[in-house]
């Protein structure tokens, strides 16, 4: 399969499921005991708009390479219908496009620059 030409929805929809363990792991790994707590700080690091702010964040910093700016840049024209209340629009294609990138590394078997992406986020 070329991961290259899979559509950014189908990698966005994989990669937030990966996103979401790992950052599950690293609260759990953290002692937060209680659910309704660990649900309420993953929301830091998991909602739509935060994904679209560590996105720029990390854009801002130069810290991806070519193929991987290019996963995010054509996973945000995706044409999507709906979105979230909760965010806007524009915050909405910057997280599907986050997510589109962990979905392709994921299918990359590129763990460790999930794990390298993961890690700058939670430092």
């Amino acid at each position: 399969m070329n991961t290259l030409e899979v559509n950014s929805l189908a990698l966005a929809y994989l990669g937030d499921s990966v996103y979401e363990s790992y950052i599950r792991e690293y609260l759990i790994k953290k002692k937060i005991a209680h659910v309704k707590d660990l649900q309420e700080q993953s929301l830091d690091f998991v909602s739509a708009k935060s994904q679209a702010r560590i996105l720029k964040e990390l854009i801002n910093k130069d810290f991806f390479n070519n193929i991987e700016l290019e996963i995010i840049k054509r996973a945000r024209n995706t044409k999507v219908n709906t979105h979230p209340k909760s965010c806007s629009i524009i915050e909405y294609h910057d997280a599907t496009s986050f997510e589109a990138l962990i979905g392709f590394l994921k299918l990359e078997n590129n763990i460790e620059r999930i794990e390298e992406i993961i890690k700058e986020i939670i430092e």
